[in-house]
Parts: structure tokens; C-alpha cells; sequence
């Protein structure tokens, strides 16, 4: 007798907590189940995007210190910089005459 009372109340243990598995899972599937798992989905989405064009910002910072560096933009080269300044090898866009005929010369 005594066994036959713990196979009933284990298989009634069992019962419950099968019951309550699936009570959470179907739960899972009704519309605002799906909608707080979606809200949980994009709200880490949402970080992650945020994270990563936050890293893309400091990464063109970087890159962009680098290059005014390089090329004597971060105010170094103030004569070069400055707007009266006229590079003397400079010809306004025109090529220059190479072949010494003229450029009106054919």
C-alpha cells in the first residue's frame, strides 16, 4: 500500500510540473508573449547597433586625426594652411607645356 501511495503522489509531482512546463510555454505563444520576447530581441538589437556605430565614430576619429597628421592638416604647417598661400608649382588646372611647340601650335 505504502508504495503504491508514493507512485501516486510522484506521479502527480510529475503531473504538475508537466502541467506548469507547458502552461509557460504556451504562454510563450500568445500575443503578448510574443510581443515581450520580440521587445526583448530588439531592445538588444537596438544596443548592439548602437554599440557598434558608436565604435565606427571613435574608429573615423582615429582615422581621421591620423590623416590630418599625415598629410600636415592639424595646423603645423600654418603657411601651407594659410589661405594667402600660393603654392609656386602650381599651374590653376592647366598643364603645363611639355613638348616646348606652344599650345597653340600644331
Amino acid at each position: 500500500m505504502n508504495r503504491r501511495l508514493f507512485y501516486l503522489a510522484l506521479g502527480a509531482v510529475a503531473g504538475v510540473l508537466v502541467v506548469r512546463k507547458l502552461t509557460q510555454t504556451a504562454s510563450r505563444f500568445t500575443p503578448a508573449g510574443v510581443q515581450e520576447s520580440l521587445v526583448e530581441a530588439l531592445g538588444g538589437l537596438g544596443e548592439a547597433i548602437r554599440d557598434f556605430g558608436e565604435s565606427v565614430r571613435e574608429g573615423m576619429a582615429e582615422r581621421e586625426d591620423e590623416l590630418r597628421i599625415t598629410l600636415g592638416l592639424d595646423g603645423t604647417h600654418d603657411l601651407v594652411d594659410s589661405p594667402e598661400y600660393v603654392d609656386p608649382g602650381h599651374t590653376g588646372g592647366l598643364e603645363p607645356d611639355v613638348d616646348g611647340r606652344g599650345a597653340g601650335r600644331r
